[in-house]
């Protein structure tokens, strides 16, 4: 079904004016076809396009959307700290309470600083262990994005992975050698690195679950293999939790593990929506940013009033309404509803999933890495998602993408969604 007239007309004068017609790659819809459509609003776990168009909705903002679409204490919190000013680039309440919030909910945080995107959070905690270790060489995982800057943009994940091109132009080589990157779930790689080069490595930075080349989950001791080498080693430890932090637990990946990283990186769902990013960890490390340490960083919204009273009107609401434990069973019913469908079509497809996070991998090899998850039948994955669309469910516009459930999905809406993909998988 082609898009709407008025989703057709913003896209062909959005390109003349936006690269690309939009404002962050994976929106344009490349790794599937076709134009994208823009929204005009959303509510709860629904969103409609210009043209009046009704989906269920799988993306969520990608994550940040925990709650739904425009839950009522969050606009109300957004509004009433509006009223007072949307930002002061002075020291506010907020911030210290969201601060007060993520220690005591975090087991590994002792201080934390705000800034304005996960992008940013990851970007100063490198520098940040750079700084502390006074080494410079970093260690990453090959599918694992951490954001857009240019250390990191080596093997990504997420857009840069969609679009076919892992290493972005524009990044200096000489950043490029001080990442190293490595198989995730490879612990004979990563003892073979750390034995060659362990005294010049400042950090290993992961995505503890890799959320942007599909749901990717760490075998058996790997994430402890991580923290027991890199303790080993004199390196710190860094997680990536902009996805999972505050998703999947209050503390994260890190409190399902039983795992603490010696920083940790924040996003998405402390923001209520809004643009917001922290990292945290232990003080003696966190004390060498400025203005008390010789590590510089700094943001001119860093701390915004408003996203972080959306924030943690949003965290209140996870803590009241037993919301880990509600979205535990909304994911649950989502794979017994398509592992039904799978079974019943005899289709050999990976599914995985963690709390309200999943993928479904159109390949018949188990997806441990980013090799794996490059073995899926990229075809097939685009016409499940055109038919999905084309039926009111919406989907990432990538197979290296993670779906998100929110605590607004509702039995009917999770068996109406079933329903959708038994056909779609019936009509590949």
């Amino acid at each position: 079904m082609p898009n709407g007239p008025l989703s057709t007309k913003l896209f062909d004068l959005a390109k003349q004016y936006i690269p690309g017609g939009v404002n962050s790659p994976v929106r344009a819809f490349r790794n599937v076809g076709g134009d994208p459509f823009f929204v005009r609003r959303a509510k709860g776990c629904r969103i409609w396009d210009v043209d009046d168009r009704e989906r269920i909705d799988y993306v969520g903002t990608w994550g940040p959307a925990i709650l739904g679409h425009a839950p009522i204490p969050v606009i109300e919190a957004i509004h009433q700290a509006a009223k007072q000013g949307v930002s002061f680039g002075i020291p506010n309440p907020y911030e210290v309470e969201m601060a007060r919030t993520i220690c005591q909910w975090v087991p590994s945080i002792e201080k934390v600083r705000m800034v304005s995107s996960g992008t940013e959070a990851t970007m100063s905690a490198i520098r940040l262990a750079r700084g502390y270790t006074k080494r410079n060489l970093l260690v990453k995982f090959d599918g694992c994005y951490h954001g857009h800057s240019d250390s990191l943009l080596v093997a990504a994940g997420s857009g840069a992975l969609t679009h076919g091109h892992p290493d972005s132009a524009g990044v200096p080589a000489d950043f490029a050698n001080l990442t190293c990157v490595l198989p995730f779930n490879d612990e004979a790689a990563l003892e073979e690195l750390f034995t060659k080069r362990g005294e010049q490595i400042a950090a290993l930075i992961v995505e503890p679950y890799p959320a942007n080349a599909g749901l990717i989950l760490p075998k058996p001791g790997f994430l402890q293999k991580l923290r027991d080498i890199t303790t080993k080693h004199g390196s710190l430890l860094i997680f990536d939790e902009v996805m999972t932090g505050f998703r999947l637990a209050r503390g994260g990946v890190q409190e399902l593990e039983g795992i603490k990283p010696d920083l940790t990186c924040l996003g998405k769902v402390i923001g209520g929506g809004l643009p917001v990013g922290a990292f945290g960890g232990r003080a003696e490390i966190m004390d060498h940013l400025a203005p008390l340490g010789p590590v510089y960083q700094a943001g001119t919204l860093s701390g915004n009033p408003v996203a972080l009273a959306a924030g943690l009107a949003q965290l209140r609401e996870l803590e009241a309404n037993q919301g880990f434990a509600r979205l535990e069973e909304a994911g649950a019913m989502m794979e017994q509803g398509l592992l039904e469908v799978l079974k019943q079509k005899g289709l050999p497809y990976r599914w995985y999933r963690r709390g309200s996070m999943f993928c479904l991998f159109f390949t018949a090899h188990e997806v441990h890495n980013l090799a794996d998850a490059k073995t899926s039948d990229l075809a097939a994955f685009r016409k499940f998602f055109h038919h999905c669309l084309d039926h009111g469910v919406y989907f990432a516009p990538s197979q290296f993408e993670t779906g998100f459930i929110s605590m607004a999905h509702e039995k009917a809406d999770i068996e109406r969604t079933a329903e959708v993909a038994a056909a779609a998988l019936a009509a590949i």
